[in-house]
C-alpha cells in the first residue's frame, strides 16, 4: 500500500533523514520518502504487517508530528506553542538592538550612559545585558525545545546546533556574570573588569535572532515554490449554478454530484468535468492543455473543469466531480511529484543524516584543541560556538526539493505534468527520443488529401459519396463525410456492406460502390486508366478508396493521417539538442516514410506490433542508449513503461497516460521538447544549489574553527556565523526560484 502523510516539526534535512531512517526500520515498510519542503512523507508498506497508526506513532516517537494526508485539504496548522515567528522576530530585533547598544555602543562612539559601561560599573553592565538576553531566549525557546528533544532522541538536527551554540554563549555569559558578582563583593575590580569584557550575551541573542530572520525569509521563499499548486486550486470556481427541480440554484462546487445539470455563463469557469447537453460556445482550455486557441463546444462535446467559457452560454451534465476531475488529478500529480526525490538528492540526504553529529564532534574537538594549545577559554568557546552555528544542513536539504517543486509547478502551468522527481533527472540524461506516429506525430484522424475524378463533376460526386458513406461504420467514412461537408445528399436505399472491403447502395435508381481497389475489381468494373493514379497514391503511403458505378470508376480518393504542424518544429528542436530521434509505428512502410520525411526523421521502423515496439526499446537500452518514449495509444503502453522516461500525449488513452512518467495535456509534441529543455535547466539549478551548499560548509567550518587564526589572524564570531548560515539557505531557495523565469 502507498500512503502519504503530513509531517510537522521538521526544521532541516537532518529531521527528514531521521524520519526516513526510523520509519524504514519498521517491519513491513518497503520504502519511505520525506519531503522537507512540502512537509510530507510517502510510505509504501504491507498493510498486513503494519498500519497507519503504527507509522504515525513511529514518527511521533522520533519527536515529530504526523497525520494521514487528505488530498485537497489545507495544510493543518501546528498547535501554537510559541510566539508567532513574525512577532518574535520583531521583538527579538528590538531587544537585540538595545543589547548591542549597551555591549558595543562605546566601541563605535555611541553615547552610552556612563553607569552602563564596563569600566564604570561591570556588575550593572553584565546584569543589564543578561536582562535583555533572557527575553530573546524565551521568545525563541522553540529552538531549545526542538534541538534538545532531537538530541535526547539521538537524532540531532539544525535546531540542536543553534540551541547548543546559543546556550553555550549564554552559559558562558552567566558564569562570567557570577564571577563579576563575586569579584564585586570581594572588591576585586580587576577581575570584574576582565570578565565584563567577554560576556558573549550578545552572541547568544544574535544567533537566535539571525536564525529567526533566516527562517522567516526562507519560509516566505518556500511558500512561493508552492504557488503553482495554489494557483491550480484557484482555477476551479468556488460556486456553481445548478438546475434542480427546474430552478437555478447556486451551490458550492464541492457539493456538485454526478448527473447535476450546471449552467455555464459567458466568462465563467467550468466547475467540473462533463459534457454539453444544450447550447454552444467557445472554451479557453489553456489552463489544462496549455493551448491558447479557443475550442468550439457543441452538444455532446466534453468540457473540462477550470477551463473558461468565453462567449456563449450552455448547460452541461456533471460526469466527474471531486477528486475525479482532471484538475484534481493534475494537482495530485504535481503534489506527488514534488514529494518525490530525484536520485541526485540521495548524496545530500546521506550527508545530512550524519552531518549534525559530525559538526558537534568538530565543535568539541575545536574547544579542546584551543584550550590544549594554551589559548584563552574565551577564544576556545568562540571558535566552538561558531562551528555549531555556521554549520547549517538546511542548504543541503533544500537544494533538491525546492528546485523540483518549482520545476514541477512551472511545467504544470505549461501543460506538462511530471509524475516524479526522478523523471526530471532521467529526462535530463536521455540521448534518444522514440516517437509513435499515429496520434503523436500525426493528428490521429485520416483526412482526404487527394482526389481524382473520372467523368463526373466534384459537387455531384460529393452528393453521391455522402449518400453512400453516411450509413457506413468504416473508420474512413468519417474522413469522406468531412470532405463532402454540408451537402444535400440523395436518398439511398438497399445499402449493403462487404466487411473490410467496401459498401454499395442504390442512389437515384443506380447502384454505386465504394471500397478497396480489389473490391471494385471483383465486381467486374473495368480499369479505365485510373490504375496508374492508384499506384502513385499507394506508393506515397496513402490509403486509397475507389468509387464506381456498375459500368466504370467515377473517382479515387486518398486519405492520410496528416502530420501535426507543431511536430516538425518539435523534431527539429530535439535534433538541435543533439538527440537521436527515431519513429516506431505499426503502419505500413510507405505511410511511415511519408511522415518521417515531412517531420525530418532519418530513422524509422514500420509495421511493428506492440511487443515489437517493446523489443526495439529494449534493444536501444541494451546498447547503452538513454531512451525517452513518446506515445498515445494502448499499443504504446509496454514501450512507455520500459523506456527510461515514458511521455504520454494527454489526449491519448488512459492506459498510456498511466504508464507514462510525464503527460503532455495539450497533445502537442512541442511540449515534449520543452520538457527536455526544462529538465536540463532544472538539473543545472540543482547542481548549482548542491555545489554552493557543499562549498559553503567546506570553506566556513574550518574558518569558524579558527584554523586560519594562527597564521593569518582570521576568525569568525558566532554572530557572523549565524548570519552566514541563514544566508546560505536563503541563497539556495532564491536560486531555485529563478526557474520561474525560465
Amino acid at each position: 500500500m502507498l500512503q502519504k502523510y503530513r509531517i510537522t516539526g521538521m526544521s532541516c534535512s537532518a529531521c527528514s533523514a531521521t524520519i526516513e531512517r526510523v520509519v524504514s526500520k519498521k517491519e513491513g515498510v518497503a520504502s519511505v520518502q520525506v519531503n522537507l519542503l512540502a512537509n510530507t512523507m510517502i510510505c509504501r508498506y504491507d498493510e498486513k504487517i503494519i498500519n497507519d497508526e503504527e507509522i504515525i506513532k513511529t514518527v511521533e516517537d522520533a519527536g515529530y508530528g504526523a497525520s494521514v494526508f487528505v488530498f485537497g485539504d489545507s495544510v493543518p496548522q501546528e498547535k501554537e506553542k510559541y510566539t508567532p515567528i513574525k512577532t518574535r522576530l520583531i521583538l527579538s530585533c528590538i531587544l537585540l538592538a538595545a543589547l548591542m547598544y549597551i555591549s558595543m555602543g562605546h566601541m563605535i562612539g555611541l553615547p552610552v550612559p556612563h553607569f552602563l559601561t564596563a569600566h564604570a560599573n561591570p556588575l550593572i553592565f553584565s546584569l543589564v545585558q543578561l536582562a535583555l538576553t533572557l527575553p530573546v531566549i524565551y521568545l525563541n525557546r522553540k529552538f531549545y525545545y526542538s534541538g534538545f528533544r532531537a538530541l535526547f532522541k539521538r537524532s540531532p538536527n539544525m535546531d540542536t546546533l543553534v540551541a547548543i551554540g546559543s546556550c553555550a554563549s549564554l552559559l558562558y555569559g552567566i558564569v562570567s556574570t557570577a564571577i563579576i558578582i563575586y569579584a564585586s563583593v570581594r572588591g576585586n575590580a580587576e577581575l570584574a573588569m576582565k570578565h565584563a569584557q567577554n560576556l558573549y550575551f550578545e552572541s547568544a541573542a544574535t544567533i537566535l535572532t539571525l536564525v529567526t530572520v533566516g527562517k522567516y525569509l526562507e519560509d516566505g521563499s518556500k511558500k512561493k515554490t508552492g504557488s503553482a499548486i495554489a494557483k491550480l486550486m484557484d482555477l476551479s470556481p468556488k460556486t456553481a449554478v445548478v438546475i434542480r427541480n427546474g430552478e437555478e440554484v447556486e451551490i458550492p462546487t464541492r457539493s456538485i454530484v454526478k448527473g447535476d445539470i450546471i449552467k455555464i455563463k459567458p466568462g465563467s469557469a467550468i466547475p467540473v468535468d462533463g459534457k454539453v447537453v444544450s447550447g454552444s460556445s467557445s472554451v479557453d482550455e489553456s489552463a489544462i492543455t496549455g493551448e491558447s486557441i479557443p475550442v468550439e463546444k457543441n452538444v455532446g462535446d466534453s468540457v473540462v473543469g477550470a477551463c473558461v467559457n468565453l462567449n456563449g452560454s450552455f448547460t452541461m451534465e456533471a460526469e466527474k466531480v471531486g477528486f475525479e476531475t482532471t484538475l484534481s488529478q493534475i494537482i495530485e500529480l504535481v503534489e506527488n511529484a514534488s514529494a518525490t526525490k530525484a536520485p541526485v538528492s540521495k548524496l545530500a540526504d546521506k550527508i545530512a543524516g550524519v552531518f549534525v553529529p559530525v559538526v558537534m564532534c568538530i565543535s568539541a574537538v575545536t574547544l579542546i584543541a584551543w584550550l590544549a594549545l594554551g589559548y584563552t577559554p574565551s577564544f576556545a568557546v568562540t571558535c566552538a560556538v561558531s562551528v555549531l552555528v555556521i554549520s547549517c544542513p538546511c542548504a543541503l536539504g533544500l537544494a533538491t526539493p525546492v528546485a523540483i517543486t518549482v520545476a514541477v509547478g512551472r511545467c504544470a502551468s505549461k501543460g506538462i505534468l511530471i509524475k516524479s522527481a526522478q523523471a526530471i533527472e532521467s529526462l535530463n540524461s536521455i540521448d534518444t527520443v522514440v516517437l509513435d506516429k499515429t496520434g503523436t506525430l500525426t493528428v490521429g484522424k485520416p483526412v482526404i488529401t487527394d482526389t481524382k475524378f473520372y467523368g463526373i463533376d466534384e459537387n455531384e460526386f460529393k452528393k453521391i459519396a455522402y449518400s453512400l458513406e453516411k450509413s457506413s461504420e468504416h473508420p474512413l467514412s468519417d474522413a469522406v463525410l468531412r470532405y463532402c461537408g454540408a451537402t444535400d445528399a440523395y436518398p439511398a436505399s438497399e445499402f449493403d456492406s462487404a466487411s473490410g472491403k467496401g459498401i454499395s447502395a442504390v442512389i437515384n435508381g443506380k447502384r454505386y460502390f465504394a471500397g478497396t481497389r480489389e473490391y471494385i475489381a471483383s465486381l467486374g468494373v473495368p480499369d479505365g486508366g485510373q490504375g496508374r493514379d492508384i499506384d502513385l497514391l499507394i506508393n506515397d503511403g496513402k490509403t486509397v478508396m475507389v468509387f464506381a458505378d456498375s459500368e466504370k470508376v467515377i473517382a479515387v480518393l486518398a486519405a492520410n493521417d496528416e502530420i501535426k504542424p507543431t511536430s516538425i518544429e518539435a523534431v527539429k528542436a530535439m535534433r538541435d539538442m543533439k538527440l537521436d530521434v527515431i519513429m516506431l509505428t505499426g503502419d505500413n512502410e510507405g505511410a511511415a516514410k511519408t511522415v518521417a520525411d515531412k517531420a525530418g526523421i532519418e530513422h524509422f521502423v514500420a509495421g511493428l506490433k506492440p511487443e515489437e515496439k517493446y523489443s526495439e526499446i529494449e534493444r536501444l537500452r541494451s546498447s547503452g542508449k538513454k531512451v525517452a518514449m513518446i506515445g498515445d495509444g494502448i499499443n504504446d503502453s509496454p514501450a512507455l513503461s520500459l523506456a527510461d522516461v515514458g511521455i504520454a500525449i494527454g489526449n491519448g488513452t488512459d492506459i498510456a497516460i498511466d504508464c507514462a512518467d510525464i503527460v503532455l495535456t495539450g497533445g502537442d509534441l512541442s511540449s515534449a521538447a520543452q520538457a527536455v529543455s526544462f529538465s536540463k535547466k532544472t538539473m543545472l539549478n540543482i547542481k548549482e544549489n548542491l555545489f554552493w551548499a557543499f562549498f559553503y560548509n567546506v570553506i566556513c567550518i574550518p574558518l569558524a574553527a579558527g584554523v586560519f587564526y594562527p597564521g593569518f589572524g582570521i576568525s569568525l564570531s558566532p554572530m557572523i556565523g549565524s548570519a552566514a548560515m541563514s544566508l546560505s539557505s536563503l541563497f539556495v531557495v532564491t536560486n531555485a526560484l529563478r526557474l520561474y523565469k525560465k
